[in-house]
């Protein structure tokens, strides 16, 4: 049986993703759900009327299948940015004597304001455990695990903060609670091991340890008002739900509170910040480190200034961040945190620390930017080293280094600005007791 190849893309947003109900007028299984997809027309085992873009291999035309598909279904093309190509799987449905080729894919997506064509019927976006719920076209949960984030997408990324890959880790959290509670398997004892790996895959990186402690807490806060021995995996899915939601919560309020300290100010930032750049969209202008050698803050300085109402942009090599601070008029410097130990020292991106000493030099008030789950509970200090070749690369006895991250002392910040306002060091220690108690969980394993 020759096989029908067609694309399925799932569109997330703030952990949730866009499931669409198929109306009657479609060929193939009307009124259930399922993700944006169509025929990968074109492709080599396709049949069918090639794609008049003509795309020179199958990968590409899958690719823009998936793209026309998007636009064509929901309109939201411009929003969306690939995130994940899953492996292809095939199924095929005895009733339609059809063999489908699958092809999966997870795109990001800045907006929710879908406009559906005469293909679907209703449209939600919500938690996508929620299709092993719903009237779902064949295998939808299976195209959706091939691009579903993993343990080991979370410890190898490279390109996100932490806010982001501390939601990623809460995904995989509540996709594997899911998918136990679909098959009434409580399962309690996997989920824990589970929870253990995510804790160990970024360790540098407080918000992830700190977000699956607080919803394993929950689950087992749940547990107990239950009187259950163990917490279910149901308990497990609710909890990391929530932690999403909350996470993206209190990530902008953190980031409106830095921007009610910076409003109409000239600010200097470097790296990359999801919660420093929505602040500095209330800034009058913003200096920006490239932040080599990813040269992050480039990306930065782009969607800042791709905003009609952000603030002028300019931006500038590493090393000119003290030359910037002694002759330009910076009011403030703004940056973001992987990590706040609890005695006030802030771990960031390097480059961070020199960028501290010099605004003190000039006396301009310095300020992290950070949700409260960026504490540390302890004292230790991760330094991830990144790829020396991106330094050098050549043939000379040369040895490069590529710190990650640097630590700057608590004192050369005016406070590190969350969700609960601007904290100094005795409230960071206090807030850093408060997250230790979140683990008390692993001691019921």
């Amino acid at each position: 049986m020759e096989g029908t190849h067609v694309v399925t893309c799932f569109l997330r947003n703030r952990g949730e993703v866009l499931l669409l109900r198929r109306s009657e007028a479609v060929g193939s299984y009307p009124g259930k759900w399922g993700g944006v997809a169509g025929h990968a027309e074109g492709h080599p085992d396709a049949g069918g009327r090639t794609a008049s873009s003509e795309p020179s291999s199958a990968d590409a035309r899958e690719d823009a299948a998936a793209r026309e598909e998007i636009e064509e279904e929901t309109g939201l093309l411009d929003a969306c940015t690939l995130a994940r190509e899953g492996v292809t799987f095939e199924f095929t449905d005895e009733d339609l004597d059809t063999k489908w080729v699958v092809h999966p894919y997870l795109f990001d997506c800045e907006r929710r304001d879908a406009e559906t064509d005469w293909e679907t019927d209703e449209f939600e976006w919500v938690h996508p455990t929620e299709i092993l719920r719903r009237d779902a076209v064949p295998n939808l949960w299976t195209a959706y695990s091939r691009v579903a984030p993993t343990v080991q997408q979370v410890a190898e990324d490279e390109d996100r903060g932490s806010a982001s890959l501390s939601v990623r880790a809460l995904e995989v959290l509540r996709d594997r609670a899911g998918s136990f509670a679909a098959r009434e398997n409580g399962r309690w004892s996997q989920l824990a091991a589970l929870a253990e790996r995510l804790l160990d895959a970024r360790p540098s990186m407080a918000a992830v340890g700190n977000r699956v402690n607080r919803a394993m807490a929950a689950a087992s806060d749940a547990a107990d008002d239950e009187a259950s021995d163990r917490p279910t995996a149901g308990a497990v899915e609710r909890a990391a739900r929530e932690g999403i939601e909350r996470a993206y919560r209190v990530d902008e309020r953190a980031a409106a509170n830095a921007a009610a300290e910076i409003r109409s100010d000239a600010v200097l930032t470097l790296s990359r910040s999801g919660t420093v750049r929505d602040a500095l969209l209330a800034a009058d202008r913003a200096f920006v480190a490239e932040s080599r050698p990813a040269r992050e803050g480039v990306g930065v300085a782009e969607r800042l200034a791709a905003d009609p109402d952000g603030p002028d942009v300019t931006l500038h090599t590493d090393a000119a961040v003290a030359h910037v601070l002694a002759t330009e008029d910076v009011d403030a410097l703004l940056v973001g945190a992987d990590a706040v130990l609890p005695d006030g020292r802030v771990v960031n991106k390097t480059g961070t620390r020199g960028a501290a000493l010099a605004a003190e030099r000039e006396g301009v008030p310095a300020y992290a930017v950070a949700a409260t789950d960026k504490v540390r509970t302890d004292d230790a200090v991760h330094l991830e080293e990144g790829d020396a070749g991106a330094v050098y690369d050549g043939d000379a006895e040369v040895e490069a280094l590529n710190p990650t991250f640097d630590v700057t002392p608590a004192d050369l910040f005016s406070g590190v600005i969350t969700e609960r306002g601007v904290l100094d060091e005795s409230g960071v220690s206090a807030v850093a007791d408060e997250l230790r108690a979140l683990s008390a969980w692993r001691d019921g394993e």
